[in-house]
C-alpha cells in the first residue's frame, strides 16, 4: 500500500498547488494545457492499444464491459458521488456547472487506468517495490495540479478511487498474479489504451461526450475472454 499512499500524496499536493495559483494562470494557457494533457493521453492510449495479441478480444471486451457498465449504471453512480461531494465540500458555479463532477471522472479515469497501476499496485503489494508507482505518482501530480488549476477540487476526490481501487488491487496482489498470464495483461493494457482514448476524446479534448465510466468492466472481461479462449 505504500505505492498507492504515495501515489494520493502527490495528487493530493499537485491538485493544491493548482487550485492555489491556478486563478493567475490565463484561461487561454489552462484550455491549451489540457487540450495538451488531451492528446498525451489520446496517444498513450493508442500506444497502449498495440500491446493487443488480437483485437477482436479488445472489441469483445468492450462490447460486452460496456453492456454490463451501463447495466450497472457505473459512471451514473459516479456522477452521483460526485454531486455528493460537492455538494458537501464544494460551491456551486454561478453558471450551473458540473466542474466538479466533470473533474473528479476526469481525475479517476485517467489516474486509475493503466497497465502502471495494475502492475503497480501487483508489485507494491507483493514484494513492496512501489518504483513502478513512484513514477506513476509523479505524473499523476504533474497531471492533478493541471486538472485541479481547470476543473476544481472535484480533482483531488479522485484519490478516493485511487484508494479504493488501486490500493484493492495491492491487496489482492498475490491472487492475481497467480491468475494473470501474460496474454491476460497484455489485452487489459490494450483494452485500457481504448478506455483512455475515449477518455481524451470525451473529457479532455471535448470532441464527443462518451459515457467512459460504463466501460471499465471491459478490464475485467478482456483477461477472462483470453482465459476462456486457452481453457477451450
Amino acid at each position: 500500500m505504500t505505492g498507492t499512499l504515495l501515489n494520493i500524496a502527490t495528487v493530493l499536493i499537485g491538485g493544491l498547488i493548482g487550485l492555489l495559483f491556478g486563478a493567475r494562470i490565463p484561461d487561454k494557457l489552462k484550455e491549451t494545457v489540457i487540450a495538451g494533457m488531451g492528446l498525451f493521453t489520446a496517444a498513450m492510449g493508442l500506444q497502449m492499444f498495440l500491446d493487443t495479441e488480437n483485437a477482436l478480444i479488445v472489441l469483445g471486451a468492450l462490447l460486452i464491459g460496456t453492456l454490463l457498465g451501463e447495466w450497472w449504471r457505473i459512471e451514473d453512480g459516479l456522477h452521483r458521488l460526485g454531486e455528493f461531494l460537492e455538494s458537501k465540500f464544494s460551491r456551486e458555479e454561478k453558471d450551473g456547472s458540473n466542474k466538479f463532477v466533470r473533474g473528479f471522472l476526469t481525475a479517476s479515469l485517467l489516474f486509475c487506468v493503466g497497465p502502471m497501476t495494475i502492475l503497480g499496485s501487483i508489485q507494491d503489494g507483493l514484494t513492496g517495490d512501489y518504483n513502478l508507482l513512484a513514477v506513476k505518482s509523479v505524473l499523476d501530480g504533474f497531471a492533478s495540479m493541471a486538472f485541479a488549476s481547470t476543473l476544481g477540487v472535484g480533482v483531488m476526490f479522485s484519490t478516493i478511487v485511487i484508494l479504493i481501487y488501486q490500493g484493492g488491487v495491492s491487496l489482492l496482489a498475490a491472487q492475481l498474479d497467480a491468475l494473470v498470464t501474460p496474454s491476460m495483461m497484455n489485452e487489459l493494457t490494450a483494452t485500457g489504451g481504448v478506455i483512455l482514448l475515449g477518455l481524451a476524446i470525451s473529457s479532455l479534448l471535448e470532441i464527443k461526450k462518451i459515457r467512459v465510466g460504463n466501460m471499465l468492466p471491459a478490464l475485467a472481461i478482456a483477461p477472462l475472454i483470453v482465459w476462456g479462449i486457452g481453457f477451450f
